[in-house]
């Protein structure tokens, strides 16, 4: 994993940087630090260390830091929080009370990226002993999650990341039912996911930060820190946004890190001369699910070709950070937060932007790479970038990151509607995101918006157990009989971002385009060909069929040539034919139900 030589230069400098003073040692520190610490950062520690530790930390400082379970694993472990604060605020009612910003730092969302949880306890321990982030802790709350996928974190291994140099053995990227957690916080499938949104209900943090190690290419930048919302989501929180994404960075950058404010993954894979393209996160994210709550998410990314003792240093660095900028500007950012919520309240019949893509505007940038060559490989026989890690370089590259909206869609005057027979499970999903709503009663005959498909694309393969769909198509006025059972979701509230996300089909992330809804768009009715000759017969003695059929003869030579397609002309106008196919079951409404 480590070569020899690196490794003992390293892990002597981590040692140096992390030797806290003299006058430090009269913290209660025993039994505080981590296998991986006691290794010199060479190796990482199983789950029961991080039961272990939270239980020590919550016993040593018992004004300072609650342990805490919010949640039981597929197989049956223990999901663990630290609640840290020297503000006297140590539940979710006392923040709230104190108006105190929340932050979650959390590790191990792929649990073979599991910087973040070593460098977490090492932070913790360096804030309460007042060798770090002097006094923020008295300026908010830190609800620290040292590993998310904690049933992935034990399937242990050597070999987990072959990308990545150390620790020596570390977990597996996604979780026992085999669920990328970092997929999951829209659609919410996983257990664990499901715990994590009932622990974000529950704290309503102002920053949520998301600890991982890339993959890909060599070059001398050791992480980057993305933030939303900087692009996208609330105007006015962007600016909080930026402020804490250029505060983290200024200070990684005064600690001799090379950061990054956007994820160094080539246009063209393995082709460093295709330069990069900045992006907005959708939802299924975590960095971009929380503009969608008007709040601030960060995902933090060391360079995984970085050794371990110096990832788990700048991720620690990057901790301190985070609490330093929250504590010096926390209140101002919530102000900001909350006031987001009143603005998002008011959306109805405003244009919003549901997705966002990087135009083909282009500027060079500098990055600090490596010396490469593109040859063929005897191995694969396809071309191979190989670099050399003793001769750092300068590239000349083009960067993307003129983000614009590549989908607006205006928000309904009041809200959607939810017909009756998916009423309970899509009820369900909105509990989970904290979305408000209402059943109804019985409304015959309401005037509604529906979008009816003209064009569908189902995925090939599945994702994360799903078979995604893409929609064509557009609202409509309509006449609808909404059943009692259904629900009205307002956008009169502060998730209303969130609920177009769920709601509007042609969103990335929608319920829609992970197959939620994908009965809707099978036919599940056909007419057999030898009854829709006689019905095509007869329908043609009405002269405006006949007409519209031999005008689609004459301007359609594929239509002309299709047995079937003629034979469906005349079916998608007879009374037999299912009108709802195609049609979303899910409506648009100008008046509140």
């Amino acid at each position: 994993m480590l070569r020899p030589l690196c490794a003992a230069l390293l892990i002597a400098g981590a040692h140096a940087a992390f030797t806290l003073p003299a006058h430090a040692q009269a913290a209660p520190t025993a039994g505080l630090t981590t296998l991986s610490e006691q290794s010199g950062f060479l190796r990482t520690g199983r789950y029961d260390e991080v039961i272990a530790l939270c239980n020590r930390y919550a016993k040593a400082y018992p004004k300072a830091v609650r342990c805490i379970d919010f949640g039981t694993t597929p197989e049956g472990r223990p999901m663990k929080a630290l609640v840290v604060s020297t503000s006297g605020a140590l539940t979710a009612d006392q923040a709230r009370r104190r108006k105190l910003p929340v932050v979650v730092i959390q590790g191990g969302i792929h649990a073979g990226e599991i910087d973040g949880k070593d460098a977490g306890f090492l932070a913790l321990r360096e804030v309460l002993a007042g060798q770090a982030a002097a006094g923020a802790l008295d300026k908010q709350v830190w609800v620290f999650v040292p590993v998310f996928n904690v049933d992935g974190h034990e399937r242990f291994g050597a070999w987990n990341r072959p990308n990545q140099r150390g620790p020596e053995e570390m977990g597996w990227r996604v979780t026992a039912q085999n669920f990328n957690l970092n997929r999951d916080y829209v659609k919410a499938d996983a257990p664990e996911m499901q715990a994590m949104l009932r622990l974000v209900q529950d704290w309503n943090p102002l920053v949520y930060v998301d600890l991982h190690a890339t993959d890909g290419a060599q070059f001398e930048h050791d992480i980057s820190i993305q933030v939303e919302p900087v692009h996208a989501g609330d105007a006015n929180l962007r600016g909080a946004g930026v402020a804490l994404r250029d505060g983290v960075i200024a200070d990684l950058a005064k600690q001799g890190s090379l950061p990054l404010p956007y994820y160094p993954s080539f246009v063209v894979g393995d082709d460093p001369s295709s330069g990069f393209e900045d992006s907005v996160a959708p939802p299924r994210f975590s960095h971009g699910y929380f503009q969608w709550r008007n709040r601030i998410g960060m995902l933090v990314e060391t360079h995984s070709w970085k050794e371990y003792p110096v990832r788990v240093r700048i991720t620690r660095n990057t901790i301190v950070s985070v609490l330093d900028q929250v504590a010096a500007h926390g209140q101002q950012w919530l102000a900001l937060a909350e006031q987001a919520d009143v603005d998002a309240a008011k959306l109805g019949g405003q244009p919003v932007a549901l997705n966002w893509a990087a135009s083909d505007k282009s500027h060079p940038v500098q990055f600090r790479g490596y010396a490469y060559t593109r040859t063929p490989s005897d191995v694969s026989g396809a071309l191979m970038t190989r670099y050399d890690e003793k001769t750092p370089q300068i590239w000349t590259v083009p960067m993307r990151d003129d983000i614009q909206p590549a989908l607006t869609v205006p928000a309904p005057a009041a809200g959607y509607v939810v017909p009756a027979a998916h009423a309970v499970w899509v009820g369900e999903k909105l509990r989970q995101h904290g979305i408000e709503f209402r059943r109804i009663t019985a409304h015959p005959h309401s005037s509604v918006q529906s979008f009816r498909a003209s064009k569908t694309q189902f995925a090939a393969q599945p994702v994360e157990t799903h078979q995604r769909l893409t929609l064509e198509g557009a609202w409509s006025t309509d006449t609808r009989d909404l059943p009692a059972g259904s629900l009205f979701v307002p956008i009169a509230q502060a998730k209303s971002r969130l609920v177009m996300a769920l709601l509007e089909p042609q969103a990335p992330d929608s319920l829609a385009a992970w197959g939620e809804f994908n009965a809707a768009f099978e036919r599940k009715e056909y007419m057999e060909d030898y009854v829709a000759e006689d019905v095509a017969r007869q329908m043609l003695n009405d002269p405006a069929i006949k007409a519209r059929f031999d005008e689609k003869l004459k301007t359609d030579p594929a239509f002309a040539k299709d047995p079937n397609a003629r034979l469906e002309f005349f079916y998608r106008l007879h009374p037999s034919w299912d009108e709802r196919f195609n049609l979303y079951p899910v409506y648009r409404v100008d008046q509140a139900l």
